[in-house]
């Protein structure tokens, strides 16, 4: 699953977003984790593209937030205390599903519709590759881009307005604006690192203007394995380097589905 990218592209605004209402300042660059804030071009409600930051990580599932709200409740039973299960599961923390696999799962579909659909800008993706490790070190990160020189490239990615949940216990409820990106079967460059999934990335005007504005039926068709040869691994490097990073703390544990 992709949980680390990077944007180095300084005019990408520019080139792909010059028609687009902007609702933000945008850093010259900068390396994205989950559950932190980044720009997307989205579609709205009322017909207009927007470039607006958004936090990475969908709602999860209502049966994983109940469980471990029944979970959490069970364990203040046990303590004595008086359960209202309404409020355990309204307070119970939703760190976010960043990446979106099976788009099969009922609950993902309400956000199907060509206003929930954005572009996530990226120049590299990062994940771990074990086979690279030395001995006693950590386990690198193999970077993937679309060609050497780091052209930009989307995500083909979700988006939800205003959306009111706990992210973090510290924070309490919050209103966010929430995005994920979707995942694919991945491809013959990406499975040596990764054999269960690559995200899906759109590298044309002609297959982004299609992720935007078709019809789901037809718009779905981009997730698909990236062609052998419109990615290369373009660098490895230890776990948690970072360049210019966006104000936030990466969650723990972020979710796929």
């Amino acid at each position: 699953m992709c949980n680390l990218y990077r944007m180095d592209d300084r005019d990408w605004v520019n080139k792909w977003a010059q028609d687009a209402e902007s609702l933000i300042n945008l850093m010259p660059a900068y390396q994205i984790n989950p559950d932190q804030w980044a720009p997307v071009i989205r579609n709205t409600a009322y017909g207009k593209r927007q470039l607006a930051n958004c936090r990475w990580g969908l709602p999860s599932p209502p049966y994983m937030q109940r469980k471990a709200a029944e979970a959490r409740a069970e364990k203040l039973r046990k303590k004595g205390v008086p359960i209202d299960m309404d409020e355990i599961l309204r307070m119970e923390p939703d760190g976010g599903v960043t990446n979106i696999r099976n788009l099969t799962l009922p609950h993902w579909k309400r956000w199907f519709g060509v206003q929930h659909r954005c572009l996530v800008p990226v120049t590299t993706f990062a994940e771990p590759d074990p086979a690279s490790k030395e001995d006693g070190g950590k386990t690198p990160n193999a970077w993937f881009s679309a060609g050497p020189d780091k052209p930009l490239m989307f995500f083909a990615g979700l988006w939800v307005p205003q959306w009111k949940s706990v992210r973090k216990v510290k924070d309490g409820l919050t209103t966010d604006d929430l995005y994920a990106i979707l995942t694919t079967e991945p491809n013959d460059i990406v499975r040596p690192v990764h054999e269960k999934a690559m995200p899906v990335l759109l590298q044309s005007r002609e297959e982004t203007e299609i992720w935007m504005h078709a019809p789901w039926e037809e718009a779905q068709k981009l997730a698909r394995p990236l062609p052998n040869d419109r990615i290369v691994i373009t660098s490895r490097e230890p776990y948690g380097s970072t360049i210019v990073s966006k104000t936030g703390e990466p969650l723990e544990h972020p979710m796929v589905l």
